[in-house]
């Protein structure tokens, strides 16, 4: 279990996918990978009360590329995740809707290598293009549930918490787990953050 979340909360909505993302409280997510239903998506993100918030789907992939969607209740994609495959790093690429069109990139992730025993991701915004210093930084270790995503890059020392693996709860499974999203931080890019990193820690 991870410690509990601290650290100090972002006074301003950071909306990264959309402002409807962003609430001024904090929110937690269970994220559950066991769904008894191809429809329902490879796995789903639901609220407290356990009402579904998104789901997410992968999409056939190519020899070049690895693709997946996280769709709202609606049944609406907001974002595409793609994978670059055949690089010295993971690295993933996330776009608006169903775009894979450079024009609607929203940000990139790669990890230092590829060896994944612990997880150190850098996250790039669209507007980042030189990538020399991360927008967003996620440390700690996916498959022991101990996650911490920042705001800048990550700092032991830094405050700039947004979200942190806070649990990992009998009644949801082994293979399930809860995060705790800071306020004003939007939960939408968090969920796009946990995909990534269950596929660098299922596929490497």
């Amino acid at each position: 279990m991870a410690e509990k979340l601290s650290g100090t909360p972002l006074s301003n909505p950071n909306a990264i996918i959309n402002n409807q993302y962003c609430v001024p409280y904090a929110i937690d997510l269970a994220v559950v990978r066991k769904v008894l239903t191809l429809d329902d998506g490879n796995f789903v993100i639901l609220d407290v009360t356990g009402h579904m918030i998104f789901k997410v789907k992968e999409i056939l992939p190519t020899f070049v590329h690895d693709r997946k969607h996280i769709i709202d209740v609606t049944g609406k994609t907001i974002v595409t995740l793609r994978r670059k495959a055949m690089t010295a790093h993971s690295r993933w690429q996330v776009f608006r809707g169903e775009s894979i069109d450079t024009n609607d990139l929203i940000f990139n992730a790669k990890t230092h290598s590829i060896v994944h025993f612990k997880t150190n991701l850098d996250v790039f915004l669209a507007n980042n293009s030189e990538e020399k210093e991360c927008n967003f930084k996620v440390r700690g270790s996916y498959l022991e549930r101990s996650c911490t995503i920042f705001a800048g890059a990550g700092d032991e020392n830094s405050t700039a918490i947004v979200a942190q693996h806070t649990s990992q709860s009998i009644l949801l499974g082994k293979d399930n787990f809860m995060v705790t999203v800071q306020p004003n931080v939007d939960f939408a890019f968090i969920v796009a953050l946990i995909v990534i990193l269950d596929d660098i820690n299922h596929k490497g």
